[in-house]
């Protein structure tokens, strides 16, 4: 078992570049060691921020370079599964970005790639490394807000101005809910442990066959769950758990610092207002350190990839209920 985890990273994007690079740079018990891309301009800013990074112009040699422990894949959507395999395959650890598969059964394969081969692999899932999400568990799990009755959620944000975006073009696997509602639906699974049992209506709206605009209503086991997902309306993000005993209300829960302070206002029934802040928290240096524990001290992961089929069978659910 290593102990320093050399990463490397496929694919020059943008989101690597500004969010996860950094992260894996400054992220205890790892350190970025390559980056492959085929355009040596998208790859020379990587160079800037980690001087001395190997740059590796094929994808294949930097997954055939023994100096690598593991990657992390920003390729678009319908890549993940195949490259994801392809670095099991070639003896490296894998953080794939959400999400992992476009259908949750793709995802049996890596599973079963993982167990054999020891390695690890996860879904990029970072929010569940966040404190403001592991405190929401724990006051969820003690009780906080009594029997849980709803559970309402949304994000959106504005791309279309921007055509040519990935999350645009449904050849690349785009969409507002296979981009952001692994996050609203995720989170309601992370928090209660539950699964959805059926999904009771679906309002989406489409452009270019992907979908930009949703409504869904679902019912678990023990609450009713809504949430509206959107790439065409401004910006917002909120989650919020609605019991007999209390509200439990997250602001900026999926993306911290860039988006708001990271918080939880526990309304109670006596009208007392308890808040709870998470100020300098960066969940994606979380996720890299806890993605290296787990590889150099076998610590368990939070985000197994067992969770991450259970969030895309949700979202199957949805897409398969919209298509009857």
């Amino acid at each position: 078992m290593t102990t320093h985890v050399r990463w490397g990273i496929l694919g020059a994007s943008k989101f690597a570049l500004e969010h996860m690079g950094p992260a894996i740079h400054a992220a205890r018990g790892g350190a970025l060691s390559a980056i492959a891309s085929s355009s040596a301009e998208k790859a020379a800013p990587f160079v800037d921020k980690v001087p001395g990074l190997k740059v590796f112009d094929d994808y294949d040699a930097l997954l055939a370079d023994d100096g690598i422990d593991a990657v992390y894949v920003p390729l678009p959507n319908h890549l993940h599964v195949e490259w994801t395999l392809k670095a099991l395959r070639a003896g490296k650890n894998v953080l794939c970005e959400k999400p992992i598969a476009m259908r949750a059964d793709e995802i049996d394969e890596i599973i079963a790639l993982r167990d054999k081969t020891g390695l690890l692999a996860a879904e990029a899932y970072m929010i569940v490394h966040h404190p403001q999400w592991q405190k929401a568990k724990a006051l969820y799990e003690e009780g906080a807000i009594g029997e849980l009755v709803r559970v309402s959620g949304a994000f959106s944000y504005d791309n279309s101005a921007d055509g040519g975006n990935i999350r645009n073009r449904p050849e690349t696997g785009g969409g507002a809910i296979p981009d952001i509602g692994v996050y609203t639906f995720g989170s309601a699974r992370y928090v209660t442990g539950q699964d959805p049992q059926e999904i009771l209506s679906t309002a989406i709206r489409y452009e270019n066959d992907v979908d930009v605009w949703s409504h869904i209503t679902a019912q678990f086991p023990s609450f009713h769950y809504t949430a509206v997902n959107s790439m065409r309306m401004s910006p917002w993000q909120d989650m919020t758990f609605h019991g007999s005993l209390g509200v439990m209300r997250l602001t900026a829960p999926f993306n911290p610092m860039v988006y708001g302070e990271a918080r939880i206002d526990l309304h109670q029934a006596d009208g007392e207002i308890r808040t709870y802040r998470f100020p300098a928290a960066n969940h994606y240096v979380l996720q890299v350190e806890a993605f290296n524990r787990t590889v150099t001290r076998g610590e368990s992961y939070a985000c197994p990839l067992e969770f991450s089929r259970g969030t895309q069978a949700m979202i199957d659910m949805v897409f398969d209920k919209d298509r009857v």
